[in-house]
């Protein structure tokens, strides 16, 4: 298990220092938090979270590992992970991989060993904000530039880019009754 060191720079100039955890390299977004005892991999891939940095608010992250079939989508939404502690090890038989491989595999930086509930009620007091995760720069002054070209996700148009391209079918299809969910899509006008 080799982690080093990684930052976490808020857009209001706050840092926080930790470990690396997934893929060394850097990631931007608007961060927000989730208080879920269980189900991290279903946060990782629900597309509400889309281009989110999410600080989880449990202690443990990775224990019981990664089961794909137990996905909210076809790949992890988020942008970048801040949490507690991130386990390498797994417990539970029924998983296929650990954390760590998953966010290899899916380039999902991510940061560990800080105080996720500090920054929790850092950003309930001062409001939504961008933030910065790296383990490849420590530099400051260069996080908080990239970090100044980051957009607002104020009025930023996600939906399509979460949305499926195509209509898909899950159950039984000789079920007595059927649910159909319809995306009619945006349109924007000028």
């Amino acid at each position: 298990m080799t982690q080093v060191p990684a930052v976490l720079l808020l857009e209001d100039g706050t840092i926080f220092h930790g470990k690396s955890a997934g893929k060394i390299g850097t990631t931007t977004g608007e961060l927000c938090f989730n208080t879920g005892m269980t189900g991290y991999q279903e946060v990782f891939t629900d597309p509400s979270y889309f281009g989110q940095l999410l600080v989880t608010t449990n202690a443990h992250i990775g224990n019981y590992g990664i089961r794909i079939s137990e996905s909210e989508s076809d790949n992890i939404k988020i942008a970048g992970l801040v949490c507690k502690n991130f386990t390498w090890q797994y417990s539970r038989p029924m998983a296929t991989s650990t954390i760590q491989d998953y966010f290899i595999q899916e380039e999902l930086v991510g940061i560990s060993d800080v105080d996720t509930r500090a920054i929790v009620r850092h950003i309930r007091s001062k409001g939504a904000m961008n933030a910065i995760i790296s383990s490849e720069i420590t530099d400051i002054l260069e996080l908080k530039q990239q970090l100044e070209q980051v957009p607002s996700m104020n009025g930023l148009e996600l939906a399509s880019q979460v949305s499926t391209a195509s209509p898909y079918f899950l159950g039984n299809p000789d079920a007595k009754f059927k649910v159909a969910v319809m995306d009619f899509g945006v349109k924007q006008t000028s």
